[in-house]
């Protein structure tokens, strides 16, 4: 599986020198954003395993980042960076939200070593599916959507299970068919009535689709930019 990290801090040289060495020693997919806003906004549309998070942004300070991400309801793990090496502030990093906390200048090994304890924590018993405002609690089988809980039959939820792990991936219909029935052939049509359930639970009542039809391909899960095309018919 590949790993995503977002790097949010407004210092190119931190920021290259972070990407360049996550990248090429551990073979993580990089993101950087320079910006709070900008970090939500891409938090927003695309899943990440991490983000490494600068204490001392500009306008809206990490602390500010962090604990909107917990209102939210984002279990999305947070490491911590800053100049500060008070303990209060430490402390104060810890109750916004941040899962560890390192403060520079740091080595580049130990920050990696870092990310690597936060993510066998958390990718090696991952429990909780998450894509956009969803999620989906595999321990208790529960799927919420912005901490609305939603009712789905046992495909639906086979179906929706492999469209989060694939995010924001194109799923065939020989593929979702195989995770909904297995060897049995379904019904006539099963797959197709089954995902339009999943629509009407996951979509509809929201403003924001996550499910889209690619004809001829499948079937993706994912959160669209602003502005792009709404939802496609099952």
């Amino acid at each position: 599986m590949q790993v995503r990290i977002l790097v949010v801090d407004d210092n190119p040289e931190i920021v290259s020198n972070i990407r360049e060495f996550l990248e090429l020693q551990q073979q993580w997919s990089v993101e950087t954003a320079a910006s709070g806003p900008a970090a939500l906004d891409m938090i927003a549309h695309r899943p990440y395993d991490l983000m490494v998070l600068d204490l001392g942004l500009p306008g809206m300070d990490g602390l500010t980042v962090c604990r909107m991400l917990r209102s939210q309801g984002s279990p999305l793990p947070v490491l911590m960076l800053t100049a500060r090496d008070a303990i209060d502030d430490r402390v104060e990093g810890l109750k916004s939200g941040a899962d560890d906390y390192l403060v520079k200048p740091f080595s580049l090994r130990e920050l990696s070593a870092r990310i690597e304890a936060l993510l066998r924590r958390t990718l090696g018993n991952r429990q909780i599916l998450v894509v956009g405002d969803l999620q989906f609690d595999l321990g208790r089988m529960l799927v919420t959507r912005r901490g609305r809980p939603l009712k789905l039959n046992p495909i639906c939820l086979k179906l929706l299970k492999e469209l989060m792990q694939r995010s924001p991936d194109i799923v065939s219909r020989e593929r979702l068919t195989w995770v909904g029935w297995g060897a049995d052939t379904p019904p006539s049509d099963s797959l197709r009535s089954n995902l339009y359930l999943l629509r009407r639970v996951v979509d509809k009542p929201f403003d924001s689709e996550l499910i889209h039809t690619h004809p001829s391909f499948g079937w993706s899960l994912s959160v669209l930019p602003t502005g792009s095309e709404g939802k496609g018919k099952s």
